[in-house]
C-alpha cells in the first residue's frame, strides 16, 4: 500500500496534523531570521581561551552537534556539548556557555545553567522563555529569543546558528556567517526538490519507503557523525520507530559483526570531503553488510561549504522521517510518551 501512496501534500496533510512539514520547509527562511536573532540580543564579544560548552537536551542540544560538523577542522579551541545537569568539571571563567533550551523550563539545562554561573563561566540562553529566560533577564545575562509554537527538534537551524555565531564569539573559530548566509539558497532549491510537492521518487520519498518496517542504524563518519545522530533522533520522534546511530570507523572494529538482520538497514551518509580511508571504509561496510543479508542505503551530501553539506544532510534526514511518520500512520509532531514521562518525573 506505501508503494501508491503518492506522499505528496495531500497525504502529508491527512496524517501531518501539527503541520510539521511546514517547519521541516521552513528551514531556509529560519536561517536567515536566525541570524538576525543573534545580532538582536547584542551580545557583548569575550575572549574565551576554554572555548564553548552548549548545554542542553535533545533538540536543543543537536545545532551544537552540528556547528561543529560545519566548522570541523578550522576549529582552534574546544567546542562541546554538555547533556548533563552540570558542564564539564573544567568548566570556569575561562569559557563560554551557551545554555539552548527551547521551552526555557528543561531541567538539566536550568541546573547548568545555575552551575556555570557558580563557576564563573560567561553565558549566553537562547530559548523562548520560561524559567530560563527569567533567570538569565535576573542575571544580566545575554538572551537569543526563539520564536514559539515550534516543536524543540523543529528549531534546529536556529539552534545550529545559534551555536555557530557563539563559537565565532568565543573565538573557537573564525564566523562562519557568509556560509550561513549563502546555505538558504541550496536549502530552498532542496526543498522544492524533495518536498511533497517534488517527484513522488525524489530521494527522501524512496528512501522512507525503504524504511518501512525496518529498523534504520544510521551511521556518519567526520562532518557527517553528528548528523547521523539527527536522522536517528527525528526517526525516533517523528516517525515513531526504533533507530540507532554510529560512527566511521569505530563501527569497523565492533559493529561490523552484528549484521545480517534483514528487518535492519545500514544507512552510510557519505561527504566528498571525507578522508580517503573513511570513503573506501564506508564502501567496504556497505558490502559486507549487504552481503550478511541486510539492507543497505548510502545518501551524499550536497552544497559546496562544510555548512551547506551539514544542513543539507539534515533537511534530508528531516524530510525522510516526516514521510515515514506518514507511510506509518502517524502525526510526527507530538511526542507523548516524553510528555508523559516528564509529568510523572516531576
Amino acid at each position: 500500500m506505501s508503494e501508491a501512496l503518492p506522499l505528496d501534500r495531500t497525504a502529508v496533510s491527512a496524517v501531518d496534523a501539527g503541520g510539521m512539514i511546514e517547519d521541516v520547509l521552513g528551514q531556509p527562511h529560519q536561517l536567515e531570521d536566525a541570524l538576525w536573532r543573534v545580532d538582536s540580543a547584542g551580545i557583548t564579544p569575550v575572549d574565551t581561551p576554554g572555548g564553548l560548552v552548549v548545554c542542553g537536551m535533545g533538540g536543543s542540544a543537536i545545532g551544537a552537534d552540528l556547528a561543529r560538523g560545519a566548522i570541523g577542522d578550522r576549529a582552534r579551541r574546544p567546542l562541546v556539548t554538555s547533556r548533563n545537569y552540570e558542564p564539564p568539571s573544567w568548566v570556569s571563567d575561562d569559557t563560554l556557555v551557551l545554555c539552548a533550551s527551547y521551552s526555557g523550563d528543561t531541567e538539566e539545562t536550568l541546573a547548568a545553567y545555575a552551575a556555570a554561573g557558580e563557576r564563573g563561566a560567561a553565558r549566553v540562553v537562547m530559548t523562548t522563555g520560561g524559567e530560563l529566560a527569567e533567570a538569565a533577564r535576573t542575571d544580566g545575562v545575554p538572551v537569543i529569543g526563539l520564536p514559539s509554537g515550534m516543536q524543540p527538534r523543529a528549531a534546529v537551524a536556529y539552534m545550529t546558528v545559534g551555536a555557530l555565531e557563539m563559537a565565532a564569539l568565543a573565538g573557537v573559530t573564525d564566523s562562519l556567517r557568509s556560509e550561513v548566509e549563502a546555505a538558504p539558497v541550496l536549502l530552498r532549491d532542496l526543498a522544492a526538490e524533495w518536498g511533497p510537492d517534488g517527484d513522488a521518487q525524489c530521494e527522501p520519498k524512496a528512501l522512507a519507503r525503504a524504511l518501512q518496517g525496518q529498523v534504520p542504524v544510521v551511521y556518519g563518519a567526520e562532518l557527517t557523525a553528528p548528523i547521523s545522530v539527527r536522522w536517528r533522533s527525528q526517526l525516533n520522534e517523528n516517525a515513531e520507530t526504533p533507530a540507532f546511530d554510529g560512527v566511521l570507523p569505530e563501527m569497523d572494529h565492533n559493529a561490523i559483526c552484528g549484521w545480517g538482520q534483514p528487518t535492519f538497514t545500514a544507512i552510510f551518509l557519505e561527504d566528498d570531503e571525507q578522508h580517503s580511508r573513511v570513503m573506501r571504509r564506508i564502501e567496504l561496510t556497505a558490502e559486507v553488510v549487504a552481503a550478511a543479508g541486510s539492507p543497505v542505503e548510502r545518501v551524499r551530501s550536497r552544497g559546496k561549504t562544510r555548512t551547506e553539506r551539514v544542513l543539507s544532510l539534515v533537511l534530508l534526514g528531516d524530510l525522510v522521517s516526516l514521510y515515514l511518520a506518514v507511510l506509518n500512520g502517524v502525526d510526527p509532531t507530538p511526542v507523548a510518551r516524553i510528555d508523559d514521562f516528564k509529568q510523572r518525573l516531576g
